[in-house]
């Protein structure tokens, strides 16, 4: 779509902040009404009363439509086409998460687990009450959508997956009960970052994953070259178990915390310099000769971090055996972390999902904006190193392949 101009209205400025919130909800129903008429000059070929050879149709007038949103309930004026071929996606890009957060406060408000907090946050963000059949309503159609977006496709390589998980709180059988949320992302030979599934399990263990990798298989991913995650071993039996010969690299930023959790606290500082050294290491030599020096430092000192260090140490530095450009990024799972704490931000203030369809509906709809943004927007990696090492480089027995009994 073209540029849009958009312009203030001088009035709107005074009340922008004003403890209402009304100078907010005008200046934002201002800026998108002026948006939906440049998509109509844009879909017609000319402007209001403008003579063209290049227009393609003609006004017919406004129907109004409501948009719900944090600042308020939007009044806005749809243009209409005489031929009603007009159409825009602005209320569907703008309201689909909305739309997830608000329907899962709703689920909890009609299913009678609400608490007062939750009831109150629910008529703050809708401005009304809901009915079981708008609720019924609205699951149905961002339901079908989620799963849609779950159920895709994939295409292509995938040569970086990362993998992790984060608990959430599910009502069941009259009690609640800690749920798994488990979610993969990968990066395709075009350097795209793409979020590839979720999927809920009863705990993070080996059969869940088990079975979000026998799911992620059977919609086609395939040449995985690299697996990050954190040292779980139910996780690291299910990916030697579908992904046999790739290569695994152990989270640096947990593997640093499990070894400084064993360290007294007199010694966590220093510890966390010296390991910091070790792991902006360019060789694996290097990071041998830095391991010597920091035993020899700390081995009485805090033994049994010595002991965590040296059973995860060739794990941790899996990254090494790829171009520099690459090791930051997959060293660890920090970017799952970050991910992970968006879904976090959203799922406080729930905190109970009344069941597992609300959890997914709620997640599902996150992840796929985000999926949609990463997938289309500026590549995560330049593959093209990548390309080339991988014509050189000789495929090495990968550490996986060492920590599964």
């Amino acid at each position: 779509m073209a540029d849009i101009n958009v312009t203030l209205n001088p009035d709107l400025l005074p009340n922008l902040l004003s403890d209402d919130g009304e100078g907010m909800k005008k200046l934002v129903e201002s800026v998108l009404n002026q948006v939906l008429e440049a998509q109509m000059v844009e879909h017609l070929g000319a402007d209001r009363h403008e003579r063209s050879s290049d227009r393609t149709g003609y006004r017919n007038g406004y129907r109004e439509r409501q948009l719900t949103t944090r600042v308020g309930t939007l009044v806005l004026r749809v243009p209409q086409t005489r031929d009603g071929h007009f159409s825009t996606d602005l209320f569907r890009r703008y309201q689909r998460s909305e739309q997830a957060l608000v329907l899962a406060l709703m689920e909890m408000v009609v299913q009678g687990v609400s608490t007062r907090k939750v009831t109150h946050i629910t008529e703050e963000l809708c401005g009304a009450q809901f009915s079981k059949s708008t609720v019924s309503y609205l699951a149905t159609g961002l339901s079908a959508r989620v799963n849609h977006w779950r159920n895709r496709r994939l295409t292509g390589p995938y040569p970086f997956l990362l993998l992790d998980a984060l608990v959430i709180h599910v009502r069941k059988d009259d009690s609640v009960v800690p749920v798994a949320a488990l979610i993969a992302t990968g990066v395709s030979e075009e350097g795209q970052r793409e979020i590839l599934g979720l999927t809920l399990g009863d705990s993070e263990n080996e059969a869940s994953w088990d079975d979000m990798l026998r799911d992620l298989k059977s919609r086609g991913l395939c040449g995985v070259d690299l697996v990050v995650s954190d040292d779980h071993k139910g996780l690291k039996k299910a990916v030697q178990r579908h992904f046999q010969g790739v290569r695994w690299q152990r989270c640096q930023v947990h593997f640093l915390r499990n070894i400084l959790g064993h360290a007294p606290a007199s010694q966590r500082g220093p510890l966390a310099l010296a390991l910091g050294r070790l792991f902006r290491a360019d060789t694996k030599e290097e990071a041998r000769a830095l391991k010597n020096e920091i035993f020899e430092t700390f081995e009485k000192k805090a033994p049994k971090s010595m002991d965590c260090l040296d059973e995860g140490f060739e794990e941790s530095l899996t990254i090494l055996s790829f171009p520099r450009k690459y090791r930051v990024r997959l060293r660890s799972t920090n970017s799952q972390e970050r991910l992970n704490e968006e879904v976090r931000r959203r799922e406080r203030v729930i905190r109970i999902f009344p069941n597992e369809d609300s959890a997914i509906r709620l997640i599902g709809a996150l992840l796929s904006e985000f999926h949609e943004q990463w997938s289309t927007g500026k590549k995560y990696f330049d593959m093209a190193e990548y390309r080339e090492w991988k014509k050189q480089e000789p495929l090495k027995t990968p550490s996986l392949l060492s920590v599964v009994e």
